[in-house]
């Protein structure tokens, strides 16, 4: 799940997984296989960049840059 914002400045949590396409025109509209559509406060690239963020900490790419930031035992 990532955090958006919708245009009212509420945050909410999407799951990324639903996403179907995403477009600039020019607020950020994002189709979702569902067919539902949200519009959302940030670009489509922040919102690619956070997809990758989350799906890196999904795979564990995330734990091993924080084990070489970390001296905790549990990372190592």
């Amino acid at each position: 799940m990532i955090q958006l914002t919708r245009l009212n400045n509420a945050p909410f949590l999407l799951n990324c997984d639903l996403i179907e396409l995403i477009e600039e025109r020019p607020d950020t509209i994002i189709t979702m296989t569902t067919g539902k559509r949200i519009m959302v406060e940030e670009s489509s690239d922040c919102i690619i960049e956070k997809i990758i963020q989350y799906r890196n900490r999904c795979s564990g790419l995330a734990w091993a840059d924080l084990a070489q930031e970390t001296s905790c035992e549990v990372f190592r």
